[in-house]
Protein backbone atom coordinates (compact mmCIF):
# COMPACT_ATOMS: atom_id res chain seq x y z
CA UNK A 1 0.00 0.00 0.00
CA UNK A 2 2.91 2.34 0.67
CA UNK A 3 4.04 2.07 -2.95
CA UNK A 4 0.44 2.46 -4.15
CA UNK A 5 0.03 5.78 -2.35
CA UNK A 6 3.56 6.94 -3.10
CA UNK A 7 3.02 6.41 -6.83
CA UNK A 8 -0.04 8.68 -6.81
CA UNK A 9 -2.69 5.99 -7.44
CA UNK A 10 -4.90 6.83 -4.45
CA UNK A 11 -7.95 9.08 -4.79
CA UNK A 12 -8.79 12.08 -2.60
CA UNK A 13 -12.19 13.35 -1.54
CA UNK A 14 -12.82 16.42 0.63
CA UNK A 15 -16.25 17.48 1.88
CA UNK A 16 -17.11 20.71 3.68
CA UNK A 17 -19.80 19.71 6.17
CA UNK A 18 -21.56 22.03 8.57
CA UNK A 19 -19.41 21.21 11.59
CA UNK A 20 -16.54 19.18 10.17
CA UNK A 21 -14.49 19.20 6.99
CA UNK A 22 -13.48 15.63 6.15
CA UNK A 23 -10.72 14.40 3.87
CA UNK A 24 -10.69 10.74 2.79
CA UNK A 25 -8.13 8.80 0.77
CA UNK A 26 -9.40 5.67 -1.03
CA UNK A 27 -8.19 3.04 -3.47
CA UNK A 28 -9.92 2.13 -6.74
CA UNK A 29 -12.29 -0.25 -4.92
CA UNK A 30 -13.35 2.41 -2.42
CA UNK A 31 -11.39 1.08 0.56
CA UNK A 32 -10.47 3.87 2.98
CA UNK A 33 -6.70 4.27 3.26
CA UNK A 34 -6.47 7.38 5.44
CA UNK A 35 -8.63 10.16 6.84
CA UNK A 36 -8.24 13.73 8.00
CA UNK A 37 -10.51 16.36 9.42
CA UNK A 38 -10.96 19.92 10.57
CA UNK A 39 -13.65 21.14 12.95
CA UNK A 40 -15.46 24.39 12.28
CA UNK A 41 -18.80 26.00 13.05
CA UNK A 42 -20.98 28.56 11.36
CA UNK A 43 -21.65 31.90 13.03
CA UNK A 44 -24.66 34.21 13.03
CA UNK A 45 -23.47 37.55 11.63
CA UNK A 46 -25.96 40.38 11.15
CA UNK A 47 -28.76 37.82 11.12
CA UNK A 48 -27.03 35.61 8.51
CA UNK A 49 -25.58 32.13 9.10
CA UNK A 50 -22.13 32.26 7.52
CA UNK A 51 -18.49 31.17 7.46
CA UNK A 52 -15.78 33.70 6.66
CA UNK A 53 -13.36 33.34 3.75
CA UNK A 54 -10.53 32.95 6.26
CA UNK A 55 -12.38 30.05 7.85
CA UNK A 56 -12.94 28.42 4.46
CA UNK A 57 -9.28 28.69 3.52
CA UNK A 58 -8.15 27.46 6.95
CA UNK A 59 -10.55 24.52 6.76
CA UNK A 60 -9.36 23.48 3.31
CA UNK A 61 -5.72 23.57 4.35
CA UNK A 62 -6.37 22.09 7.79
CA UNK A 63 -8.32 19.08 6.56
CA UNK A 64 -5.66 18.28 3.97
CA UNK A 65 -2.83 18.72 6.49
CA UNK A 66 -4.62 16.32 8.83
CA UNK A 67 -4.95 13.72 6.08
CA UNK A 68 -1.33 14.22 5.08
CA UNK A 69 -0.22 13.63 8.66
CA UNK A 70 -2.35 10.46 8.88
CA UNK A 71 -0.74 9.10 5.71
CA UNK A 72 2.72 9.92 7.05
CA UNK A 73 2.00 8.14 10.33
CA UNK A 74 0.40 5.04 8.79
CA UNK A 75 2.58 4.54 5.71
CA UNK A 76 5.60 6.82 6.15
CA UNK A 77 4.70 8.46 2.84
CA UNK A 78 4.65 12.16 2.01
CA UNK A 79 1.64 12.84 -0.21
CA UNK A 80 2.62 14.35 -3.54
CA UNK A 81 0.00 13.27 -6.06
CA UNK A 82 -3.34 11.51 -6.56
CA UNK A 83 -5.10 9.71 -9.37
CA UNK A 84 -8.04 12.09 -8.99
CA UNK A 85 -9.57 14.60 -6.56
CA UNK A 86 -13.17 15.48 -5.74
CA UNK A 87 -14.60 18.39 -3.75
CA UNK A 88 -18.00 18.42 -2.06
CA UNK A 89 -19.81 20.72 0.32
CA UNK A 90 -23.09 21.53 2.01
CA UNK A 91 -25.59 22.26 -0.75
CA UNK A 92 -27.25 25.50 -1.74
CA UNK A 93 -26.36 28.89 -0.29
CA UNK A 94 -25.01 31.96 -2.01
CA UNK A 95 -21.49 33.07 -2.94
CA UNK A 96 -21.50 35.96 -5.49
CA UNK A 97 -18.26 37.15 -7.10
CA UNK A 98 -17.22 40.08 -9.27
CA UNK A 99 -15.02 40.02 -12.36
CA UNK A 100 -11.86 39.97 -10.21
CA UNK A 101 -13.06 36.91 -8.29
CA UNK A 102 -13.74 38.94 -5.15
CA UNK A 103 -16.59 37.85 -2.89
CA UNK A 104 -19.28 40.55 -2.97
CA UNK A 105 -21.34 39.53 0.09
CA UNK A 106 -20.91 37.32 3.12
CA UNK A 107 -21.40 33.63 2.30
CA UNK A 108 -25.06 32.78 2.99
CA UNK A 109 -25.37 29.10 3.89
CA UNK A 110 -28.24 26.66 3.39
CA UNK A 111 -29.22 27.26 7.02
CA UNK A 112 -30.62 30.74 6.39
CA UNK A 113 -34.38 31.24 6.19
CA UNK A 114 -34.29 34.85 5.03
CA UNK A 115 -35.52 34.46 1.45
CA UNK A 116 -39.21 33.74 2.00
CA UNK A 117 -40.45 36.54 -0.25
CA UNK A 118 -38.14 35.58 -3.12
CA UNK A 119 -38.84 31.85 -2.80
CA UNK A 120 -42.59 32.51 -2.86
CA UNK A 121 -42.44 34.70 -5.97
CA UNK A 122 -40.17 32.30 -7.88
CA UNK A 123 -42.22 29.24 -6.91
CA UNK A 124 -45.34 30.92 -8.32
CA UNK A 125 -43.57 32.26 -11.40
CA UNK A 126 -41.90 28.93 -12.26
CA UNK A 127 -44.73 26.66 -11.01
CA UNK A 128 -41.87 24.76 -9.42
CA UNK A 129 -40.93 24.62 -5.75
CA UNK A 130 -38.02 26.97 -4.96
CA UNK A 131 -36.93 26.43 -1.34
CA UNK A 132 -35.54 29.31 0.67
CA UNK A 133 -32.05 27.85 0.82
CA UNK A 134 -31.65 27.53 -2.97
CA UNK A 135 -29.05 29.81 -4.53
CA UNK A 136 -31.51 31.40 -6.95
CA UNK A 137 -33.76 32.36 -4.01
CA UNK A 138 -30.82 34.09 -2.32
CA UNK A 139 -29.96 35.95 -5.52
CA UNK A 140 -33.54 37.12 -6.08
CA UNK A 141 -33.95 38.13 -2.43
CA UNK A 142 -30.81 40.25 -2.80
CA UNK A 143 -32.48 41.89 -5.79
CA UNK A 144 -35.73 42.48 -3.89
CA UNK A 145 -33.70 43.95 -1.01
CA UNK A 146 -32.01 46.36 -3.41
CA UNK A 147 -28.55 45.17 -2.39
CA UNK A 148 -25.88 47.13 -4.21
CA UNK A 149 -23.56 44.18 -4.87
CA UNK A 150 -25.94 42.53 -7.36
CA UNK A 151 -25.00 44.84 -10.23
CA UNK A 152 -21.36 43.70 -9.99
CA UNK A 153 -21.98 39.95 -10.08
CA UNK A 154 -19.90 38.08 -12.66
CA UNK A 155 -20.84 34.64 -11.38
CA UNK A 156 -22.30 33.01 -8.32
CA UNK A 157 -21.92 29.51 -6.96
CA UNK A 158 -22.07 27.20 -3.94
CA UNK A 159 -19.36 26.36 -1.42
CA UNK A 160 -18.29 23.24 -3.35
CA UNK A 161 -18.22 25.23 -6.58
CA UNK A 162 -16.12 27.96 -4.96
CA UNK A 163 -13.52 25.51 -3.62
CA UNK A 164 -13.37 23.75 -6.98
CA UNK A 165 -12.79 27.08 -8.75
CA UNK A 166 -9.99 27.92 -6.32
CA UNK A 167 -8.27 24.64 -7.13
CA UNK A 168 -8.89 24.46 -10.89
CA UNK A 169 -10.00 27.85 -12.17
CA UNK A 170 -13.10 26.15 -13.65
CA UNK A 171 -16.57 27.58 -12.92
CA UNK A 172 -18.51 24.31 -13.04
CA UNK A 173 -20.83 22.21 -10.87
CA UNK A 174 -21.98 18.62 -10.82
CA UNK A 175 -25.62 18.34 -11.84
CA UNK A 176 -26.80 17.25 -8.39
CA UNK A 177 -25.31 20.37 -6.82
CA UNK A 178 -26.44 22.60 -9.69
CA UNK A 179 -30.01 21.34 -9.26
CA UNK A 180 -29.97 23.00 -5.84
CA UNK A 181 -29.06 26.32 -7.41
CA UNK A 182 -31.66 26.45 -10.20
CA UNK A 183 -34.29 24.01 -11.55
CA UNK A 184 -33.22 21.39 -14.10
CA UNK A 185 -34.76 19.86 -17.18
CA UNK A 186 -32.74 16.94 -18.48
CA UNK A 187 -29.06 17.62 -17.93
CA UNK A 188 -29.13 21.41 -17.82
CA UNK A 189 -30.92 24.39 -16.32
CA UNK A 190 -34.54 24.70 -17.40
CA UNK A 191 -34.59 27.08 -20.40
CA UNK A 192 -38.13 28.38 -19.85
CA UNK A 193 -37.39 29.23 -16.23
CA UNK A 194 -34.12 30.93 -17.16
CA UNK A 195 -36.09 33.14 -19.53
CA UNK A 196 -38.75 33.83 -16.89
CA UNK A 197 -36.07 34.89 -14.41
CA UNK A 198 -34.44 37.22 -16.93
CA UNK A 199 -37.85 38.76 -17.61
CA UNK A 200 -38.35 39.38 -13.89
CA UNK A 201 -35.17 41.48 -13.72
CA UNK A 202 -35.15 42.81 -17.29
CA UNK A 203 -33.12 45.99 -17.73
CA UNK A 204 -31.94 46.19 -14.14
CA UNK A 205 -28.49 44.57 -14.42
CA UNK A 206 -25.72 44.15 -16.99
CA UNK A 207 -25.94 40.34 -16.85
CA UNK A 208 -28.27 37.50 -17.85
CA UNK A 209 -28.89 34.63 -15.44
CA UNK A 210 -27.43 32.24 -18.05
CA UNK A 211 -24.13 34.13 -17.90
CA UNK A 212 -23.61 33.98 -14.14
CA UNK A 213 -24.59 30.38 -13.34
CA UNK A 214 -21.86 27.68 -13.28
CA UNK A 215 -21.63 25.22 -16.18
CA UNK A 216 -23.42 21.92 -15.45
CA UNK A 217 -21.55 18.60 -15.65
CA UNK A 218 -22.70 15.04 -14.98
CA UNK A 219 -20.85 12.28 -13.13
CA UNK A 220 -17.86 11.00 -15.08
CA UNK A 221 -17.18 14.19 -17.03
CA UNK A 222 -13.89 16.05 -16.70
CA UNK A 223 -14.03 19.15 -14.52
CA UNK A 224 -10.49 20.38 -15.04
CA UNK A 225 -7.21 19.70 -13.27
CA UNK A 226 -5.51 20.95 -10.13
CA UNK A 227 -3.55 24.08 -11.00
CA UNK A 228 -0.19 25.07 -9.53
CA UNK A 229 -1.95 27.79 -7.54
CA UNK A 230 -4.55 25.29 -6.35
CA UNK A 231 -1.88 22.83 -5.25
CA UNK A 232 -0.14 25.51 -3.18
CA UNK A 233 -3.44 26.52 -1.61
CA UNK A 234 -4.30 22.94 -0.64
CA UNK A 235 -0.84 21.92 0.58
CA UNK A 236 0.97 24.73 2.40
CA UNK A 237 4.13 22.61 2.62
CA UNK A 238 4.42 22.63 -1.17
CA UNK A 239 4.71 18.87 -1.76
CA UNK A 240 1.54 18.47 -3.83
CA UNK A 241 1.94 18.39 -7.61
CA UNK A 242 -0.33 20.12 -10.11
CA UNK A 243 -2.13 18.51 -13.04
CA UNK A 244 -4.30 16.03 -11.08
CA UNK A 245 -7.72 15.38 -12.73
CA UNK A 246 -10.75 16.60 -10.77
CA UNK A 247 -14.35 15.42 -10.99
CA UNK A 248 -17.38 17.76 -11.00
CA UNK A 249 -17.90 19.25 -7.51
CA UNK A 250 -21.03 17.95 -5.81
CA UNK A 251 -23.22 18.77 -2.83
CA UNK A 252 -23.67 16.69 0.28
CA UNK A 253 -27.02 15.37 -0.98
CA UNK A 254 -25.38 13.92 -4.10
CA UNK A 255 -22.42 12.46 -2.25
CA UNK A 256 -24.84 10.98 0.28
CA UNK A 257 -26.62 9.15 -2.53
CA UNK A 258 -23.27 7.83 -3.72
CA UNK A 259 -22.16 6.82 -0.22
CA UNK A 260 -25.31 4.73 0.18
CA UNK A 261 -25.49 3.40 -3.39
CA UNK A 262 -28.86 5.11 -3.77
CA UNK A 263 -28.72 6.41 -7.33
CA UNK A 264 -31.02 3.90 -9.02
CA UNK A 265 -34.77 4.37 -9.42
CA UNK A 266 -36.78 3.24 -6.33
CA UNK A 267 -33.80 3.59 -3.99
CA UNK A 268 -33.43 6.18 -1.27
CA UNK A 269 -31.30 7.35 1.59
CA UNK A 270 -31.49 9.50 4.68
CA UNK A 271 -28.54 11.66 5.65
CA UNK A 272 -28.55 12.65 9.31
CA UNK A 273 -26.03 15.13 10.68
CA UNK A 274 -26.39 18.83 11.41
CA UNK A 275 -29.29 18.80 8.95
CA UNK A 276 -31.37 15.81 7.89
CA UNK A 277 -32.72 14.99 4.47
CA UNK A 278 -34.30 12.07 2.66
CA UNK A 279 -33.61 11.47 -1.02
CA UNK A 280 -35.87 9.20 -3.07
CA UNK A 281 -35.01 8.46 -6.72
CA UNK A 282 -38.35 8.59 -8.56
CA UNK A 283 -39.79 6.31 -11.22
CA UNK A 284 -42.72 8.68 -11.85
CA UNK A 285 -43.04 12.44 -11.49
CA UNK A 286 -45.02 13.78 -8.54
CA UNK A 287 -48.62 14.67 -9.41
CA UNK A 288 -48.30 18.31 -8.39
CA UNK A 289 -46.06 20.96 -6.83
CA UNK A 290 -45.36 20.54 -3.11
CA UNK A 291 -43.52 23.31 -1.30
CA UNK A 292 -42.28 20.73 1.24
CA UNK A 293 -40.59 18.64 -1.47
CA UNK A 294 -37.50 19.70 -3.43
CA UNK A 295 -36.90 18.29 -6.88
CA UNK A 296 -33.18 17.73 -7.48
CA UNK A 297 -31.12 15.06 -9.27
CA UNK A 298 -28.63 12.28 -8.71
CA UNK A 299 -25.02 13.04 -9.77
CA UNK A 300 -25.81 11.39 -13.11
CA UNK A 301 -29.04 13.34 -13.62
CA UNK A 302 -31.94 11.10 -12.47
CA UNK A 303 -34.88 12.96 -10.82
CA UNK A 304 -34.98 12.90 -7.02
CA UNK A 305 -37.59 13.96 -4.48
CA UNK A 306 -35.83 15.53 -1.51
CA UNK A 307 -37.29 16.24 1.91
CA UNK A 308 -34.83 18.59 3.60
CA UNK A 309 -34.91 19.80 7.19
CA UNK A 310 -32.50 22.33 8.64
CA UNK A 311 -32.19 20.80 12.08
CA UNK A 312 -31.03 17.39 13.24
CA UNK A 313 -28.14 16.73 15.64
CA UNK A 314 -27.08 20.22 16.82
CA UNK A 315 -29.26 20.03 19.93
CA UNK A 316 -28.09 16.51 20.81
CA UNK A 317 -24.51 17.72 20.46
CA UNK A 318 -25.23 20.60 22.84
CA UNK A 319 -26.74 18.27 25.47
CA UNK A 320 -23.90 15.76 25.21
CA UNK A 321 -21.37 18.56 25.69
CA UNK A 322 -23.25 19.52 28.85
CA UNK A 323 -23.20 15.91 30.10
CA UNK A 324 -19.45 15.79 29.44
CA UNK A 325 -19.00 18.86 31.65
CA UNK A 326 -20.91 17.08 34.41
CA UNK A 327 -18.75 13.99 34.01
CA UNK A 328 -15.58 16.06 34.17
CA UNK A 329 -16.78 17.70 37.40
CA UNK A 330 -16.76 14.25 38.99
CA UNK A 331 -13.25 13.62 37.75
CA UNK A 332 -14.22 11.33 34.88
CA UNK A 333 -12.16 11.39 31.71
CA UNK A 334 -14.47 10.25 28.91
CA UNK A 335 -14.14 10.61 25.17
CA UNK A 336 -16.98 12.28 23.31
CA UNK A 337 -17.44 9.28 21.03
CA UNK A 338 -17.79 6.93 23.99
CA UNK A 339 -20.26 9.29 25.67
CA UNK A 340 -22.42 9.51 22.54
CA UNK A 341 -22.45 5.72 22.28
CA UNK A 342 -23.40 5.25 25.93
CA UNK A 343 -26.22 7.80 25.76
CA UNK A 344 -27.60 6.47 22.48
CA UNK A 345 -27.65 2.95 23.95
CA UNK A 346 -29.37 4.20 27.09
CA UNK A 347 -32.28 5.42 24.95
CA UNK A 348 -33.21 1.78 24.26
CA UNK A 349 -34.47 1.56 27.87
CA UNK A 350 -37.08 4.31 27.37
CA UNK A 351 -40.75 3.95 28.25
CA UNK A 352 -43.23 3.41 25.42
CA UNK A 353 -44.48 7.00 25.83
CA UNK A 354 -40.95 8.39 26.37
CA UNK A 355 -42.14 9.63 29.77
CA UNK A 356 -44.48 12.08 28.00
CA UNK A 357 -41.50 14.33 27.23
CA UNK A 358 -41.24 16.68 24.26
CA UNK A 359 -38.34 18.37 22.51
CA UNK A 360 -37.74 20.60 19.49
CA UNK A 361 -34.24 20.80 18.01
CA UNK A 362 -34.83 24.05 16.11
CA UNK A 363 -31.50 25.85 16.16
CA UNK A 364 -32.68 27.59 13.00
CA UNK A 365 -35.98 27.88 11.13
CA UNK A 366 -37.80 24.86 9.72
CA UNK A 367 -39.82 25.52 6.56
CA UNK A 368 -41.73 22.23 6.59
CA UNK A 369 -43.38 23.13 9.90
CA UNK A 370 -43.61 26.84 9.08
CA UNK A 371 -40.81 28.39 11.17
CA UNK A 372 -38.55 31.12 9.80
CA UNK A 373 -36.45 31.07 12.98
CA UNK A 374 -36.15 28.54 15.76
CA UNK A 375 -35.37 28.02 19.43
CA UNK A 376 -34.23 24.70 20.86
CA UNK A 377 -36.87 23.69 23.39
CA UNK A 378 -37.39 20.91 25.93
CA UNK A 379 -40.75 20.43 27.64
CA UNK A 380 -41.89 18.15 30.45
CA UNK A 381 -45.00 17.92 32.56
CA UNK A 382 -44.83 17.89 36.37
CA UNK A 383 -45.77 14.21 36.30
CA UNK A 384 -43.49 13.23 33.38
CA UNK A 385 -41.07 10.35 33.91
CA UNK A 386 -37.96 12.45 33.48
CA UNK A 387 -35.37 9.67 33.14
CA UNK A 388 -32.16 9.71 31.14
CA UNK A 389 -33.45 6.95 28.84
CA UNK A 390 -36.67 8.84 28.09
CA UNK A 391 -34.77 12.08 27.61
CA UNK A 392 -32.38 10.52 25.09
CA UNK A 393 -35.12 8.69 23.18
CA UNK A 394 -37.00 11.98 22.73
CA UNK A 395 -33.80 13.70 21.56
CA UNK A 396 -33.38 10.99 18.91
CA UNK A 397 -37.03 11.10 17.86
CA UNK A 398 -37.16 14.88 17.47
CA UNK A 399 -34.28 14.70 14.97
CA UNK A 400 -36.83 13.26 12.53
CA UNK A 401 -39.97 15.16 13.55
CA UNK A 402 -39.93 17.69 10.73
CA UNK A 403 -38.69 15.07 8.25
CA UNK A 404 -41.66 12.81 9.01
CA UNK A 405 -43.99 15.70 8.21
CA UNK A 406 -42.57 15.87 4.69
CA UNK A 407 -42.37 12.11 4.18
CA UNK A 408 -46.12 11.81 4.68
CA UNK A 409 -46.56 13.68 1.36
CA UNK A 410 -44.55 11.04 -0.50
CA UNK A 411 -46.58 8.32 1.21
CA UNK A 412 -49.75 9.98 -0.06
CA UNK A 413 -48.22 10.13 -3.57
CA UNK A 414 -47.64 6.35 -3.39
CA UNK A 415 -43.92 6.78 -4.03
CA UNK A 416 -42.40 3.29 -3.97
CA UNK A 417 -39.01 2.57 -2.44
CA UNK A 418 -37.23 -0.79 -2.55
CA UNK A 419 -34.53 0.10 -0.05
CA UNK A 420 -33.55 2.89 2.32
CA UNK A 421 -30.00 3.43 3.53
CA UNK A 422 -28.88 5.67 6.37
CA UNK A 423 -25.62 7.57 6.57
CA UNK A 424 -23.99 10.37 8.52
CA UNK A 425 -22.87 10.83 12.10
CA UNK A 426 -26.28 9.87 13.54
CA UNK A 427 -25.65 6.24 12.55
CA UNK A 428 -22.15 5.85 14.00
CA UNK A 429 -23.55 4.12 17.10
CA UNK A 430 -24.55 0.66 15.85
CA UNK A 431 -28.24 -0.32 15.80
CA UNK A 432 -29.73 2.60 17.79
CA UNK A 433 -29.93 5.34 15.15
CA UNK A 434 -30.76 2.75 12.52
CA UNK A 435 -33.66 1.36 14.57
CA UNK A 436 -35.05 4.87 15.10
CA UNK A 437 -35.00 5.64 11.36
CA UNK A 438 -36.63 2.26 10.59
CA UNK A 439 -39.44 3.26 12.97
CA UNK A 440 -39.74 6.73 11.43
CA UNK A 441 -40.09 5.34 7.90
CA UNK A 442 -41.73 2.06 8.94
CA UNK A 443 -39.53 0.28 6.42
CA UNK A 444 -36.28 -1.72 6.61
CA UNK A 445 -33.20 0.49 6.88
CA UNK A 446 -29.66 -0.53 5.94
CA UNK A 447 -26.39 1.03 7.02
CA UNK A 448 -23.05 0.38 5.35
CA UNK A 449 -19.69 0.32 7.07
CA UNK A 450 -18.85 3.59 5.29
CA UNK A 451 -21.86 5.38 6.89
CA UNK A 452 -19.67 7.45 9.21
CA UNK A 453 -17.39 8.63 6.38
CA UNK A 454 -20.38 9.96 4.45
CA UNK A 455 -19.90 12.54 1.75
CA UNK A 456 -16.11 12.76 1.73
CA UNK A 457 -16.02 9.09 0.77
CA UNK A 458 -18.84 9.67 -1.72
CA UNK A 459 -17.04 12.45 -3.56
CA UNK A 460 -13.86 10.35 -3.63
CA UNK A 461 -15.89 7.59 -5.33
CA UNK A 462 -17.19 10.13 -7.87
CA UNK A 463 -13.58 11.14 -8.55
CA UNK A 464 -12.70 7.46 -9.01
CA UNK A 465 -15.55 7.03 -11.51
CA UNK A 466 -14.30 9.99 -13.55
CA UNK A 467 -10.92 8.32 -14.16
CA UNK A 468 -11.76 4.60 -13.93
CA UNK A 469 -15.09 4.14 -15.75
CA UNK A 470 -15.24 1.82 -18.74
CA UNK A 471 -16.55 3.17 -22.03
CA UNK A 472 -20.34 3.26 -21.91
CA UNK A 473 -20.48 2.16 -18.27
CA UNK A 474 -23.31 3.79 -16.31
CA UNK A 475 -22.73 5.25 -12.88
CA UNK A 476 -25.20 2.88 -11.10
CA UNK A 477 -23.54 -0.12 -12.77
CA UNK A 478 -20.09 1.14 -11.78
CA UNK A 479 -21.17 1.47 -8.15
CA UNK A 480 -22.72 -1.99 -8.08
CA UNK A 481 -19.81 -3.80 -9.68
CA UNK A 482 -16.73 -1.83 -8.66
CA UNK A 483 -17.51 -0.25 -5.29
CA UNK A 484 -20.34 -1.93 -3.41
CA UNK A 485 -20.00 -5.57 -4.47
CA UNK A 486 -17.96 -6.31 -1.35
CA UNK A 487 -19.33 -3.66 1.00
CA UNK A 488 -20.59 -4.92 4.36
CA UNK A 489 -24.11 -3.81 5.21
CA UNK A 490 -26.50 -4.36 8.11
CA UNK A 491 -30.27 -4.18 7.69
CA UNK A 492 -32.86 -3.71 10.43
CA UNK A 493 -36.59 -4.28 10.13
CA UNK A 494 -38.83 -1.75 11.91
CA UNK A 495 -39.55 -2.72 15.52
CA UNK A 496 -43.29 -2.35 16.13
CA UNK A 497 -42.74 -1.12 19.69
CA UNK A 498 -40.46 1.68 18.48
CA UNK A 499 -42.81 2.47 15.58
CA UNK A 500 -45.72 2.87 18.02
CA UNK A 501 -43.55 4.92 20.38
CA UNK A 502 -42.47 7.26 17.57
CA UNK A 503 -46.02 7.67 16.28
CA UNK A 504 -47.17 8.64 19.79
CA UNK A 505 -44.29 11.11 19.99
CA UNK A 506 -45.31 12.62 16.63
CA UNK A 507 -48.81 13.31 17.96
CA UNK A 508 -47.27 15.30 20.82
CA UNK A 509 -44.77 16.91 18.44
CA UNK A 510 -47.52 18.16 16.10
CA UNK A 511 -49.75 19.44 18.89
CA UNK A 512 -46.80 21.06 20.68
CA UNK A 513 -45.70 23.19 17.72
CA UNK A 514 -47.75 25.96 19.29
CA UNK A 515 -45.33 25.89 22.24
CA UNK A 516 -42.37 26.26 19.89
CA UNK A 517 -44.19 29.11 18.12
CA UNK A 518 -44.70 30.91 21.43
CA UNK A 519 -41.04 30.43 22.35
CA UNK A 520 -39.86 31.85 19.03
CA UNK A 521 -42.13 34.89 19.37
CA UNK A 522 -40.98 35.75 22.91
Amino acid sequence: MKQYIESGKAILGIEFGSTRIKAVLIDDAGAVLAVGGYDWENSLKNGIWTYSLDEIYAGLKGSYASLKADVKEKYNVTLKSFKAIGISGMMHGYLPFNEKGELLADFRTWRNTITGEAAGILTKEFNFNIPQRWSIAHLYQSILNGEDHVKDIKYFTTLAGFIHTLLTGEKVLGIGEASGMFPMTGHNYDEDMLTKFDNLVAGKYPWSIREILPKVLVAGESAGVLTAEGAKLLDEEGDLQAGIPMCPPEGDAGTGMVATNSVRIRTGNVSAGTSVFAMIVLENALKKLYEEIDMVTTPDGAPVAMVHCNNCTSDINAWVNLFKEVAELSGADIKMGDLFTALFKKSAEADADCGNLLSYNYFSGEHITGFETGKPLFVKNPDSNFSLANFMRVQLFTCFGALKTGLKILDNENVNVDKILGHGGFFKTPVIGQSVLAAVMNTPVSVMETAGEGGAWGIAVLAAFAVNKAEGESFPDYLDSKIFASQKMTTLEPDKAIVDSFNAFMERYTKGLAIERAAVEM
